[in-house]
């Protein structure tokens, strides 16, 4: 069995040596994106079926977190291209090979408004345009999440009410691409727009996202939704950069002597006791993340069924971490004094790219209140569960 902790731990050192390049071009370079395919970090959820690696969810958490440590935009790209296909779990056979069944094969999507899936002879009709699509300069097929409507105009909608969504999938050269990625952090993520007008998808090439009755795949893998596969694996880039921050902190420390000061860094017994409370709040929420992923893990392969119970269970555990990690952060950027703000220094970047994943859904503080309206008993939103 392929050990991609391993992988990833060795691919590191080859990783952080492109991470300027990344920051610059605002996208992984082409010989990095060839080193991550031929060692097989977009196959981490893909069907062995499809001669993907199937990973259970506590290793792949633990991979995206090693690769983050190297650099952020490369882990937030394998994280949202490797759960994207997580669909192949769920697509007639014969669309998940031909989207999937070169090694090249990854998608991209991101969410968007004013989107619909017109129904027509075969499939649909699709128009609407779309943003944050990461990793979607190098897919080679995009998804879109459309409400759909009949031909006669009228909203799909399900036995209780709501509105139909599908997620229709495309080739990415049939949408085209905008640059709109001009942001703070993860700036090497290409998370662009892109838009199609009345494009014709085939039936074949769409589904209901995470609907266990459109599931294909008998793994327990696939038995994981797509939102609970993002916390993981989000939650465990926030975990690698703050490790990253602070294991550079430390390393600082060491040498550094501030300005106006005749002891080291090190010396400060500020500073060790910010150490020692960073080191235990970043192990804390480490572990809660993953102790979470492992029990739900166990049960879903027991049961082969994702539980409400257990998704609260990650989404709190992923929240938590995200947050834990980014005051990790802080303390490190802080106790760097100036050293911290420049790009030659390894602070800043991790500093922006660690607090953009704090901003993004994942790490919602609403999730909070989401947790405890379920433990309290009371009916709450759960689209993000």
């Amino acid at each position: 069995m392929i050990d991609y902790l391993a992988r990833a731990t060795a691919l590191a050192p080859r990783i952080a040596a492109a991470s300027d390049e990344i920051e610059r071009e605002r996208r992984l370079p082409a010989h990095l994106l060839a080193a991550l395919m031929e060692e097989g970090f977009f196959r981490l959820l893909l069907p062995r079926s499809l001669g993907g690696a199937e990973l259970d969810p506590p290793t792949f958490a633990r991979a995206i977190e090693e690769i983050a440590k190297a650099d952020g935009s490369t882990a937030w790209c394998l994280c949202q291209n490797t759960v994207c296909s997580l669909v192949a779990g769920s697509l007639p056979a014969e669309s998940a090979r031909e989207m999937f069944g070169d090694p090249k094969g990854i998608l991209a999507w991101g969410p968007g408004a004013d989107a619909r899936a017109v129904a027509t002879v075969g499939g649909y009709r699709v128009t609407g345009r779309w943003s944050f699509a990461s990793g979607g300069r190098h897919a080679t097929w995009l998804g879109a999440h459309c409400p759909v409507y009949e031909a006669d105009g009228k909203p799909r909608l399900d036995p209780a009410g709501a509105p139909i969504v599908r997620t229709v999938l495309f080739p990415a050269a049939t949408a085209p691409m905008t640059d709109i990625w001009r942001v703070v952090g993860l700036r090497g993520t290409a998370s662009d727009a892109y838009a199609a007008t009345d494009l014709f998808v085939p039936e074949t090439f769409t589904l209901i996202r995470d609907d266990p009755a459109g599931r294909r795949e008998a793994g327990a893998l696939y038995a994981m939704t797509t939102n609970t596969l993002f916390a993981c694996g989000f939650a465990g880039i926030a975990l690698g950069l703050a490790r990253g921050l602070l294991d550079a902190l430390v390393a600082l420390a060491l040498e550094k002597t501030p300005r106006g000061y005749t002891m080291k860094l090190r010396d400060s017994a500020v500073l060790q006791s910010e150490i020692g409370a960073a080191e235990a709040r970043l192990r804390g929420a480490r572990l809660y993340l993953m102790a979470t992923l492992g029990e739900v893990w166990e049960s879903v392969q027991r049961t082969n069924r994702l539980g409400l119970e257990q998704r609260i269970a990650i989404r709190l555990a992923a929240t938590h971490a995200i947050h834990e990690a980014a005051q990790v952060a802080d303390t490190a950027y802080n106790a760097a004094g100036t050293t911290a703000i420049f790009d030659r220094n390894p602070f800043e970047r991790r500093f922006r790219d660690i607090h953009t994943v704090a901003q993004q859904v994942q790490a919602r503080r609403a999730h909070f209140e989401t947790v405890g309206r379920y433990i309290l008993g009371i009916d709450t939103d759960l689209q993000f569960v």
